[in-house]
């Protein structure tokens, strides 16, 4: 991810109902019903009917995010799962390719795929997606992603506290308290990442319930834009929710069913309170480098008061303690 991210946003302002719709006639889908906006802030994405009565997604890509190359990788994964009968929204592929462009924006349309919510506490229903991670990563290790990004401690942590730090959103009377508690969550992670080193394969990424649809069929997964290299508990660790006791349970539910075709190495365990830490210092980086894009302020106004800082800083006061604690399992290893 490049530093030049603070003022991408501005490149959205541009990307108009007119000049959307003119992008996706360009490759010869006409557009029958409006425009509907999805629950995006990273990119644009909108669903609508075409004229022969299918539904799609377009996806417009943020500006200086991720090369064509990277794209492109996350394309080709999405085309391999589907190969192996993986329900997996993939790009369409429109005159031999994937990855469409239109006066400078990058898109791509995805059919759209119709679903509920998925019920992280439906154990019927976490024991099929654990079937399917597991399945997503046996196809994952045959070969390394080349282009997109490998998640470590200095991707997620170390880059994130150093664009804070340089930032001006972490109010000036808090900025000690903050910064102090972070950087010894920061270390401790770290450290018990170093401890436990482990293969990196090819992830979802981001695999938290909401990129997960209930569909007739079950499962179906969306959104790869955040596929990278890293621990196989990356695409489970954030199917847990709740007491440490119904934790237990979701994660003897999913490796049971994810063992069924793929075989998981029960020292990542270990990594699950480390990557939840550098996932929240990444996640207030991430709303700091993209404030000037005008629907960051629109949509987390909280994010400039005082008492946001305090939570966090309470937030991660309690995560350094979850770092002494032993990992959620009732497997012995």
């Amino acid at each position: 991810m490049t530093t030049s991210m603070q003022g991408a946003g501005f490149h959205f302002q541009a990307l108009t109902p007119d000049l959307i719709l003119d992008a996706i006639e360009s490759v010869g889908i006409y557009p029958e019903t409006g425009l509907l906006a999805l629950n995006s802030y990273e990119n644009r994405v909108y669903q609508f009917r075409c004229d022969l009565g299918r539904r799609y997604v377009v996806k417009f890509y943020r500006p200086e995010r991720w090369s064509n190359e990277q794209i492109q990788e996350e394309h080709d994964f999405c085309a391999e799962l589907v190969e192996e009968e993986i329900p997996v929204a993939a790009p369409v592929i429109i005159e031999g390719r994937s990855l469409q462009e239109y006066q400078g924006y990058r898109f791509a349309l995805f059919p759209s795929m119709g679903g509920r919510a998925f019920e992280v506490d439906n154990l019927e229903q976490l024991e099929e997606v654990g079937h399917f991670i597991g399945r997503i990563h046996q196809m994952a290790k045959r070969r390394p992603f080349v282009h997109r990004q490998t998640l470590t401690p200095k991707l997620l942590g170390d880059e994130s506290l150093a664009w804070l730090k340089g930032s001006d959103h972490v109010p000036p009377s808090l900025e000690t308290a903050y910064f102090t508690i972070v950087e010894q969550v920061l270390e401790k992670a770290k450290a018990i990442w170093h401890q436990y080193p482990t293969e990196a394969i090819r992830l979802h990424g981001d695999l938290h319930p909401s990129n997960i649809l209930w569909t007739p069929d079950g499962p179906g997964f969306v959104d790869l834009d955040d596929a990278k290299m890293g621990p196989a508990v990356q695409d489970i660790w954030m199917m847990l929710s709740g007491e440490r006791s119904h934790q237990t349970l979701q994660l003897e539910v999913l490796l049971e069913a994810y063992e069924e075709f793929c075989d998981f190495d029960n020292r990542q365990l270990h990594l699950i309170e480390s990557l939840r830490a550098m996932r929240m210092l990444h996640y207030n980086a991430w709303l700091s480098r993209r404030w000037q894009d005008p629907a960051f302020p629109m949509h987390f106004p909280w994010y400039g008061e005082e008492k946001y800082w305090e939570q966090q800083i309470l937030a991660f006061k309690e995560q350094l303690a979850k770092l002494d604690e032993p990992p959620i399992t009732l497997i012995p290893y």
